[in-house]
């Protein structure tokens, strides 16, 4: 007999809902409480992660959150801890603790559990459309003029592509590529595949960014320096064979977006070495060789600008940026805007990124 990975037997798709809708459902868990909930079907653990992609907790803590708040209130800020790495062989039960409900603002805390431990813990703080009076501050950081993505041709595909996973990923160049690491920008413009319900609503939308905030993101700290997240192709291999519970993406989807990744590694490395001096370059790389050897989310902050002007099944641009890096771990900042220019968000994001040493280190997280 099969492990159920869910707590229920998880429903038909809805077909009238977009994938993330699907991806993302959450099931009351009644006999625990008013306000306990449960992933309603399996969630993705990425090749090569420790767990369940981050994003997928994110999402489902906010979306329980958004249960327990009036329709007028709507989510601004929530800062989150990845505590331990989600199996993605049992159920997920979100915990939401209503500490607030004052007449402007309310605050939530969700704590994620697996075997009664928390896994993942966030603090939500929601506010009241129009309260901010007639005479206001305002200004917000404009958008790049990047143009949107062109159709992709019968032949082209871009990560998670049609079928496979529910959001798709055009990539941009790297700004500043000659530059520190401090100062390279990388973008991308990123959309859910189909269309969002008109049942699902804002709280859908705001689901579905929370979902494709985590994607790429601590991955730009090895980004800005020019080292692949995977070295080999069986290193790759080695990631296969360790998903559980592809539910997001089949096996062609996956083997297909990570030879996109390794192409894209390949390109910038080429770059870097196009026009330098072999023999020197061989020597430089023989000295400063690096390769990733542990690389973990441990915090994760969104602000919401605009809740509740953007659509996620539409094209955001994302700017990240990694600002400092250092003991053993990473920091990076990501700015997301509509397509109209409007920012909805900006969010930070610090994680363990830790090189293979020739000796090894006995700290422990």
């Amino acid at each position: 007999m099969s492990k159920r990975v869910t707590l229920f037997e998880p429903p038909l798709l809805d077909s009238s809902k977009a994938q993330i809708e699907n991806v993302l459902e959450l099931t009351p868990v009644v006999d625990i409480g008013p306000d306990v909930f449960t992933n309603t079907r399996p969630l993705w653990h990425p090749p090569g992660a420790r767990g369940i992609y981050g994003g997928a907790a994110i999402a489902q803590c906010l979306a329980a959150a958004m249960r327990t708040v009036p329709a007028d209130f709507a989510v601004h800020s929530m800062h989150c801890y990845f505590v331990l790495a989600g199996d993605s062989e049992i159920p997920i039960l979100y915990h939401v603790e209503r500490v607030r409900d004052g007449r402007s603002f309310i605050t939530r805390t969700v704590q994620a559990r697996q075997r009664g431990r928390p896994i993942f813990t966030t603090t939500l703080s929601f506010s009241k459309a129009n309260t901010g009076g007639k005479k206001k501050l305002q200004h917000a950081s404009s958008m790049p003029p990047v143009p949107l993505p062109a159709p992709p041709k019968p032949s082209e595909t871009r990560f998670n592509p049609n079928g496979g996973g529910p959001f798709e990923s055009a990539r941009d160049e790297i700004i500043n590529r000659d530059s520190k690491p401090e100062d390279k920008r990388i973008r991308r413009w990123v959309r859910c595949k189909g269309k969002i319900s008109d049942a699902g609503a804002q709280h859908a939308h705001l689901s579905a960014l929370a979902y494709i905030t985590d994607s790429f993101f601590i991955g730009t700290v090895s980004r800005v320096h020019n080292i692949p997240r995977f070295s080999s192709a069986a290193e790759l291999q080695r990631a296969l064979k360790a998903l559980k519970n592809p539910s997001d993406l089949d096996d062609e989807d996956i083997v297909r977006a990570l030879k996109e990744l390794k192409e894209e590694e390949a390109a910038d490395l080429q770059r870097r070495l196009e026009g330098a001096l072999s023999k020197l370059e061989d020597r430089k790389k023989k000295e400063d060789h690096k390769e990733i050897g542990m690389m973990v989310s441990l915090d994760h902050t969104i602000y919401f600008h605009n809740p509740w002007k953007f659509r996620a099944d539409e094209w955001m641009l994302t700017e990240m940026e990694s600002p400092w890096a250092g003991e053993g771990r990473g920091l990076v900042l990501q700015k997301i805007w509509a397509k109209d220019g409007t920012l909805i968000a900006t969010c930070t994001q610090e994680g363990v990124v830790r090189l293979k040493q020739d000796e090894p280190i006995r700290a422990k997280i």
